[in-house]
């Protein structure tokens, strides 16, 4: 059982131990914070990986992306093909005023088009200049670090072993070939 007022006293200990030690006082212009690795500033853009799906757009609780498309028809590719549509990016852009960087659109983008970037200073004087369009966000893209490797004892992607194993099979098969031969 505690004695009464014990955990006041308890209290009362961490404050005067921090008040004796002296403080730590960050000079952040001048100094640069050592952030984390993979830490969350601002999202950047890998133009070429975005098929306009609108995913991101569609679950963003925020409703602060902005893209526009339109459709390009794409000639065959053989002789009597058949012609092909794709949409073609217009308009990407992302109003930072409105996000709360919760990376819903990072995470449901299918082909990797959207990746956090540790940049952090890129504040405006004027609340309208925090809509970055593509040509913005793409320069963030440079910035974002490379993905941490791989875990050497972690098991091998499933797709990856199934095409190993055709690849073997396949080289198997003609070494047999060869034999016979």
């Amino acid at each position: 059982m505690a004695l009464p007022g014990s955990g006041l006293a308890k209290g009362l200990a961490v404050t005067l131990r921090t008040m004796t030690r002296r403080s730590v006082t960050a000079h952040y212009p001048d100094a640069q914070p050592e952030l984390p690795p993979r830490s969350r500033g601002v999202i950047g853009l890998f133009e070429e990986n975005c098929t306009v799906c609108m995913l991101c757009a569609r679950e963003c609780p925020d409703w602060c992306i902005y893209i526009d498309s339109h459709k390009e028809t794409v000639p065959p590719a053989t002789p009597g093909g058949r012609e092909r549509s794709r949409n073609v990016l217009d308009r990407f852009a992302i109003d930072f005023a409105l996000c709360m960087y919760c990376g819903i659109c990072v995470e449901v983008c299918p082909f990797d088009a959207l990746f956090w970037s540790p940049e952090f200073e890129y504040a405006e004087t004027d609340i309208r200049e925090l809509t970055h369009e593509r040509d913005r966000l793409r320069e963030w893209m440079w910035t974002v670090p490379a993905p941490p490797p791989l875990d050497p004892a972690a098991e091998e992607p499933k797709e990856i072993a199934a095409a190993r194993k055709a690849a073997e099979k396949r080289q198997r098969e003609a070494g047999q070939r060869e034999g016979d031969a």
